[in-house]
Parts: C-alpha cells; sequence; structure tokens
C-alpha cells in the first residue's frame, strides 16, 4: 500500500488514460524544450504555470492553492502533483509522476529537488513563480544558477504542430456551433444568463461526443446585453434583453486545455443610423486585419494598418485593445503567448503554424450615438501561402440583425 505519510510517493493508481495528442508529439515538444536548455547551460527546469506543464505532459492540474511542478533533466520529465488528486495526475501525462504529501511543509521541493538535485544550473518561469516560491526556490534548491525559460518555451508554443492545428479547427467548429445555439436562445424579456448557459450546455454536449476519453473542464460562454458590452471581457449578468439592444456573442470551447473563440456582434431589432455605420466600419476594419495576416507580416506592421484605417474615419480613439493574439494551452485565467500578439509594441513576424485570431473592438460611451462595445473575431492558421480562416459563424449586419419577437417566459 501506498505510504502517503513519506515527503513524496508515486501513485500510478489505474492505466494511462488517452491524452489528446500522441507520444510523439509530447517527446517532440520536450526535445524542443531541451534544446534551448543546452542553449543556455541548464541541466534542468522546473516549469509551474498550467499552460507549461500541460503543454509538455499532457496533465492540466487544479492548482487550489497547492504549487505543481513539471520537472524536467536532460534524461527525466517529472509532474511534481499534490495528494489530493490522487492517481489523476498519473493517468493524465504522458510521462512520469512523482506526488508529494500534506504531512510536512515544504514536501513540494523534496519532490522537486528528488528529480532536479540540489546546486544545478536551472530554468524557471520568470513571470509565474510568486515572490514567495521564488525564494523558496533558492533556499530549498541552492541552486548554482537561475535563467528564466519562458520565452523560449513560449516561442516554441507559437508554432503550432500539425495535430494542435487540427484540435484547434475542432475548437473552432464547436465554437460555431455554440454561437448558433445562442441564436436560437436569444429573445426580448430572455435574461443573458440564459441565453449564455445554452451555448454552454450546447458547446459540452459536442465535445463530449467528439472526445469521449476527455476530461471536460472550463467552457464558458461571455454573452453581453447593452452597457454590458462596453468591455470584452465582462461577465455575464441577469439583464433581460430588450428591443433595440446591441449584443456580444462570445463562445469558448476548451477541449484539453485548448482554447478556441467565436466573437460577434449583433443586435436585437433594427439598429438606429449611428450604431449601424459604427458597426460597418468596424466591420470593414476587421475584413482589412483579416487580409493582413500572412506569413512575413509583422505584429506592429497589421496593428498599425488598422489604427490608420480607424484614424481616417475618427474612430481610433474608441479603439479598446490590440488586434489579436495566438492560440493553444491557454484560457481566461491562465497562459498568454505574449509575443504573438497584433500589437504596435509586437515585432514578431509572422510564420506558417502560427495561429492568431484578427478582432477589432470598438467602445463607444452611453450618452454618445451608436453607445455600445463592437467586436468580431475569427481565427487563422498562417500557411505557407497566406492564412487560412476556421471560423465560420458570418459576421455584419446582413447576418446579425435579429428580430425581436414577443418576449419568452423567464
Amino acid at each position: 500500500m501506498t505510504n502517503t505519510r513519506r515527503p513524496c510517493y508515486r501513485f500510478e493508481n489505474g492505466a494511462k488514460a488517452p491524452l489528446p495528442f500522441h507520444a510523439e508529439e509530447y517527446e517532440a515538444r520536450l526535445a524542443g524544450l531541451r534544446d534551448a536548455m543546452s542553449a543556455a547551460g541548464l541541466e534542468a527546469a522546473l516549469l509551474s504555470s498550467m499552460q507549461a506543464v500541460a503543454y509538455y505532459s499532457g496533465f492540466l492540474y487544479c492548482s487550489f492553492g497547492r504549487p505543481y511542478a513539471l520537472v524536467v533533466t536532460e534524461s527525466d520529465a517529472v509532474v511534481i502533483a499534490a495528494g489530493i488528486d490522487a492517481g489523476q495526475p498519473w493517468r493524465r501525462s504522458h510521462g512520469d509522476v512523482l506526488t508529494y504529501s500534506d504531512w510536512e511543509r515544504d514536501n513540494f521541493w523534496r519532490a522537486v529537488e528528488h528529480v532536479a538535485g540540489r546546486q544545478r544550473r536551472m530554468g524557471y518561469e520568470a513571470d509565474h513563480l510568486t515572490a514567495e516560491r521564488y525564494a523558496a526556490l533558492r533556499s530549498q534548491l541552492a541552486p548554482a544558477e537561475l535563467h528564466d525559460i519562458g520565452p523560449a518555451m513560449m516561442r516554441q508554443r507559437m508554432v503550432k504542430s500539425p495535430a494542435e492545428q487540427t484540435l484547434i479547427r475542432t475548437g473552432a467548429a464547436v465554437a460555431d456551433l455554440g454561437g448558433a445555439a445562442i441564436l436560437d436562445a436569444i429573445a426580448v424579456g430572455v435574461r443573458e444568463i440564459d441565453v449564455a448557459m445554452a451555448g454552454r450546455d450546447a458547446m459540452e454536449a459536442e465535445i463530449a461526443r467528439r472526445f469521449p476519453d476527455a476530461e471536460y473542464r472550463d467552457t464558458w460562454v461571455w454573452f453581453q446585453s447593452g452597457l454590458n458590452t462596453d468591455g470584452a471581457h465582462n461577465p455575464v449578468t441577469g439583464r433581460r434583453l430588450e428591443n433595440g439592444d446591441i449584443l456580444s456573442l462570445n463562445t469558448f470551447p476548451m477541449i484539453h486545455g485548448y482554447y478556441t473563440a467565436l466573437e460577434r456582434t449583433l443586435f436585437l431589432g433594427e439598429p438606429d443610423a449611428a450604431s449601424l455605420e459604427i458597426w460597418q466600419d468596424n466591420v470593414a476594419a476587421h475584413e482589412l486585419g483579416l487580409s493582413l495576416i500572412r506569413p512575413g507580416a509583422t505584429c506592429a506592421g497589421i496593428a498599425n494598418a488598422i489604427n490608420a484605417f480607424f484614424e481616417d474615419r475618427e474612430l481610433l480613439g474608441y479603439r479598446s485593445f490590440g488586434y489579436g493574439h495566438s492560440f493553444g494551452v491557454l484560457s481566461h485565467y491562465y497562459g498568454r503567448e505574449a509575443g504573438l500578439e497584433l500589437r504596435e509594441d509586437i515585432d514578431t513576424v509572422l510564420e506558417p503554424g502560427m495561429v492568431v485570431s484578427m478582432e477589432p473592438m470598438l467602445t463607444i460611451p452611453e450618452g454618445r450615438p451608436g453607445a455600445g462595445g463592437y467586436r468580431e473575431h475569427d481565427i487563422l492558421i498562417v500557411t505557407e501561402a497566406g492564412a487560412e480562416n476556421i471560423t465560420g459563424f458570418p459576421f455584419g449586419p446582413a447576418h446579425n440583425i435579429l428580430p425581436a419577437p414577443a418576449a419568452r417566459a423567464a
């Protein structure tokens, strides 16, 4: 029987579960990480973020205040997991797993030391490790050198393998399906939360159908109306829809930790002239942006071109954020590949295999003609010849002005 009172132990409970990718995919990712480690003269790497652990091992942890990690050396790649998860990390990891117990403080670091050793030249994620845990790393392992390996891992993740692209395409199709369910649920008098649940439930059912061996978690919808459309990440509320409302449809299926999205502006009933003009301008900016995504283009160059478009129409001051970002192992509470965002301060050159969104947004404040938030969002895979748009849901006034029938019962 496993002695869970030891500082760390192995709990290989049950057989390995099917992972989203074959073993060869994970081994190729680890080989790329080890190349980066070798180039920096590192003997071990402590990966602590959800996105890094999932990318290299397949295991997406639930921290709940406990530290988790993947320790990588020249020969080993071992997930360090908390005892509360029992055998689940083992079943959902590509490689080895070492479990630490709660019976003594700092058992996490004892487990890390068991794999990484002491006084080694170590890599770590500077943008994720807290000051407290950074101090513990230095105290418990006395590393001879510490080097931020995060940027190198981010560069590796920015170019998606064919297997990743297939999963992302599936996610985009599920997002479209969620959008269709949302359209069916929209009516005067219905609450935002009810519309959002319809989209979420449809996507979760579809993910379970397509991936019968997966874990299901974190799929969500932000459906916003009226004033609540002003921010891209505003939570759902209990507001009831009214005739003439501007609406923001946002579906986010999560599959094995991989994020995809669909975002559309809609109107419930005919928009007024000012709203229609702003919406059409944002749609034109979206179409311009889609045309600019291709190999060799720079993130800054794309952003500046759309800026010029908005400036010509005296709308640049209403822009809310950058024009797009990367996709992959990320979500609304972890991840981000900051080197691949369509912003003026990012000079990354697009290359085949990168996956980016195009998502211009304008926010017009309350009290001004056309008040509300306008946003369209498509996902594109950069190819050798240009880019493939994998979002199928239509955008713009020709498709997304909805009739405002009588109110439905709550």
